[in-house]
């Protein structure tokens, strides 16, 4: 159990409490009803969304990716020359080799530029999840120890004052900004590297 899912623990009853203030509504001008439109979660929800990003998972991913890259830079440079081999048919064949030599390795998208590049991304991701985690878990660690944490947790009467409404505003947005900035990020990275869905063609 690392540090967010430690505070995580902790914070359970008060982000629960404010899930259920916020269904109820927030002060109409509050910064927490932009933070609402970005995340399309409650706290609680987002909070555990970003607790389920897993970094460790992709574990030896990218040197894998990378190992594959460089099995393909040696496949493309040991494809034979034609040497003593000559005319039309061994023109052909050179010109098929340099084609599957670049497409293997070396030429623009080609399978080990492809390879590397997934490996890049997947440290990338590596990072945002870590990151992420961490953003979260600092956050949970100041609201936890807030004004509005220690008023939310001194009344759960079943009316909430206004204050309390209040409060549950405060502590949600600062929770939900946390998840959205963390999440828009991550969509960066993945628009950054969405070429790598697109189709591998063939080098002619």
């Amino acid at each position: 159990m690392d540090r967010l899912e430690q505070l995580l623990a902790t914070a359970g009853p008060l982000l629960r409490r404010v899930d259920a203030l916020l269904a109820g509504g927030a002060p109409p001008d509050h910064e927490v009803w932009r933070q609402l439109r970005r995340v399309r979660l409650l706290p609680g929800d987002a909070a555990h969304a970003v607790a389920a990003l897993r970094p460790d998972d992709l574990g030896d991913a990218a040197p894998q990716l990378r190992a594959e890259a460089r099995t393909y830079a040696t496949l493309a440079a040991s494809l034979p020359a034609p040497e003593e081999w000559s005319g039309s048919a061994a023109e052909a064949y050179d010109e098929a080799r340099r084609r599957t030599a670049t497409h293997l390795s070396g030429g623009v998208d080609s399978l080990d530029d492809r390879l590397h590049a997934s490996a890049d991304l997947i440290d990338a991701l590596t990072t945002w999840m870590q990151s992420s985690r961490e953003s979260l878990a600092l956050t949970l660690a100041e609201t936890l120890g807030s004004t509005e944490a220690i008023a939310l947790s001194a009344n759960n009467g079943d009316i909430p004052a206004p204050s309390e409404l209040a409060a549950a505003a405060e502590v949600a947005e600062t929770v939900l900004r946390t998840v959205a900035d963390a999440y828009d990020r991550g969509a960066d990275l993945l628009h950054a590297s969405s070429t790598l869905a697109e189709p591998l063609a063939m080098a002619r």
